[in-house]
Order: C-alpha cells, then sequence, then structure tokens
C-alpha cells in the first residue's frame, strides 16, 4: 500500500524532568529536541515524502516543523496518534509512579493496564493503528502505492503500533525500544505489514524505504531465504 516513517519526537523538556507528560498542554521540546528535530530535515533527505502526519501535541509538531518547511508540507494532525491518555498519572514523577501497583501491570500485562481517570492501553493501540492506517491509505490514494508517510508521534503509542505490524501480541509492546527522535519504518500491503526498520537514531535512512516491487514480485510476499539487498 505504501511507507510509513514513525518519528518519535525529540528529546522534551519531561523526558529531561522525569515526569510522564501525557497530554499535559504546552510541553515543549528542550534544546536537545531541536537539535534532533533540526538533524532530521537532513536524516530524511533522500526521501520522497508525500505526507507529514503529526500528534496534536505540541513536542510532536514542533519535531516536523523543520522537514515540513523544508518540503513546503502543511503538517496533518491526526488525534489518533496523540500521547497515551495517562488520566491522573499525567504530570506525576517517573520515580513516584514505579511504587504504584498499576505499575507492574503496565509492565508485565499491558493489555490489562488502563490508567485511572485515562485510557486504556489496548485502546490506545486500537486508534494509533487505526489512525496510521487511514493516513497510509490516504497517502496511497492521493499519491500512489509508492507513497511514504512520516508520522511523528510518542514512545508507546509507536511501540503499539510497531507491535501490531509485528503481529505481535500488546503484552511485548514492551520488549520494543523507541527512543527520542528514533526513526522505524513499515511498509504496508495489501495482506500484512513489513517491519523494515526499528529505533533508527542516526545516518542516511534512504536505504530503510525498500523499492517499487517489480511486475514479477507480489508486494506481499516474503522473500524466500531472506533478502537479498546485502
Amino acid at each position: 500500500m505504501a511507507t510509513l516513517i514513525l518519528l518519535r519526537h525529540g528529546r522534551s523538556t519531561a523526558n529531561t524532568e522525569g515526569v510522564l507528560a501525557g497530554r499535559t498542554p504546552g510541553v515543549e521540546l528542550d534544546d536537545r529536541g531541536r537539535e534532533q528535530a533540526a538533524a532530521v530535515v537532513d536524516r530524511l533527505a533522500g526521501l520522497p515524502i508525500a505526507s507529514v502526519v503529526t500528534s496534536p501535541m505540541v513536542r510532536c509538531r514542533q519535531t516536523v516543523a523543520p522537514l515540513a518547511a523544508a518540503r513546503g508540507l502543511e503538517p496533518v494532525v491526526e488525534d489518533g496518534l496523540a500521547e497515551v491518555d495517562y488520566g491522573s498519572w499525567t504530570g506525576r514523577k517517573i520515580s513516584e509512579l514505579v511504587s504504584e501497583d498499576l505499575w507492574k501491570v503496565v509492565q508485565s500485562h499491558p493489555s490489562a493496564a488502563v490508567f485511572p481517570d485515562g485510557e486504556s492501553l489496548a485502546g490506545m493501540q486500537a486508534r494509533a493503528v487505526a489512525a496510521v492506517r487511514r493516513q497510509v491509505a490516504r497517502a496511497a490514494d492521493e499519491h500512489g502505492e509508492n507513497a511514504i508517510v512520516l508520522a511523528c508521534s510518542h514512545g508507546d503509542v509507536i511501540k503499539a503500533v510497531l507491535a501490531d505490524a509485528l503481529a505481535s501480541h500488546l503484552d511485548n509492546f514492551q520488549r520494543i525500544v523507541v527512543d527520542t527522535a528514533s526513526v522505524s519504518v513499515i511498509a504496508y500491503t495489501a495482506l500484512r505489514p513489513f517491519v523494515a526498520r526499528m529505533n533508527e537514531q542516526s545516518g542516511d535512512v534512504t536505504s530503510l524505504v525498500p523499492p517499487p516491487p517489480s511486475e514479477e514480485e507480489s508486494t506481499s510476499d516474503a522473500v524466500v531465504g531472506g533478502s537479498t539487498n546485502a
């Protein structure tokens, strides 16, 4: 169908303060985060990005702003990519939350985790996966089957989307690492997605996107014996 580049926002003030930002208004990138956002422009320079999509959170919109400006693209705000609604946990120190009983559930059985006065992680995964598939389908309709979509979101949200693409249960998503300003790549086809990269943090990523298939190839079939792209 199309290729999705998942970009986690740059480092934020909440990241450095050890606070669970959640949907707290006004959480911005710190100095390092702004440097990371500026570096994304060069990192993705070789990719013909057709669409830029972002979580409504300020830190995500700040992260994609330099790239969108360089490409002359207007970012599409996608509510489905918003940070987890952590409810009454929002704004609290991580060091305090680790003593909560729910913390153990979040770590070992996240599919059962429901944040007090917030949403469940299972509900977050469902709306995030629906959002990326909707945006990928839109880009394919507007720009062709080989369209590339960049979507900027949050650590837990990206991990949940990657777990879905890997056909891995949500209870395994804590085994996935997604650092700030990292890039993960999923190629969506008619039958199944292919995860090309996870947590890529530096360097030229032109090779991360598979080339368009030839007429003899099926876009939904894996290469028997592994890829020949040595």
